[in-house]
């Protein structure tokens, strides 16, 4: 059984993300908290907690300061932030403080619970448009080489290659399940040997390694 903790401030949104959680892990255990106080009390007392949904907007928080707190005190206890934050930078700030996700507030509700399964599942979480925004940065600024190597890359089978070429496109499991006719099941395990087979930790890295990558090449082999 999965246990969450919902930290926000404002009654009403706490109690439409305990439904949309409630709505995919039915039998989940959720608390919840509306400041940060409470939310380190809440840690402390449920240290066995699986996911801290963390609004970066709720009193006590001073900005990031709430979240580092929070990392400093239960490093091992997975944080993703759920906000309405839209500073590109500052959404990829929490992710570099040790946030493993962020969702926006605005997601639909399919998102939401997509986004919650893969970061479950050990993954960083992160918009499409930010994983975008970030993968045509880095392409700009890192026109030479790619950072997997062709060796690498042949490493990967077809379907993987397939699976690595949605997941730089922004789709999330579900999407690519559907796309590939698999099964959510599968497309995590293609997940998980891309990962290992390219020397990456999450999902952000492979899709920005593969910016510039020519898949129809490695897929005509």
């Amino acid at each position: 059984m999965h246990k969450f903790l919902v930290a926000d401030d404002h009654p009403l949104f706490r109690d439409a993300l305990v439904a949309v959680i409630r709505a995919r892990f039915e039998n989940c255990e959720i608390i919840q908290s509306e400041d940060i106080e409470r939310t380190l009390e809440a840690v402390r007392d449920h240290q066995d907690l699986d996911l801290v949904l963390l609004d970066l907007n709720m009193p006590g928080m001073a900005g990031l300061k709430g979240l580092l707190e929070l990392r400093n005190q239960y490093p091992t206890i997975p944080v993703a932030i759920i906000s309405a934050e839209t500073n590109k930078q500052i959404i990829l700030q929490t992710i570099a403080y040790g946030a493993v996700g962020f969702i926006a507030k605005s997601a639909p509700k399919e998102k939401m619970r997509e986004a919650f399964e893969q970061i479950l599942d050990g993954h960083v979480y992160l918009p499409a448009d930010i994983i975008r925004a970030e993968s045509e940065k880095d392409s700009i600024h890192r026109r030479e080489e790619p950072q997997f190597s062709p060796e690498m890359l042949h490493t990967l089978t077809r379907r993987q290659l397939l699976v690595l070429k949605s997941m730089a496109q922004g789709a999330a499991n579900k999407q690519i399940a559907y796309d590939l006719n698999i099964s959510e099941t599968t497309v995590k395990s293609h997940v998980s040997a891309i990962l290992k087979k390219l020397g990456v930790h999450n999902r952000i890295q492979a899709v920005v390694g593969v910016t510039n990558i020519d898949f129809d090449r490695y897929l005509k082999r």
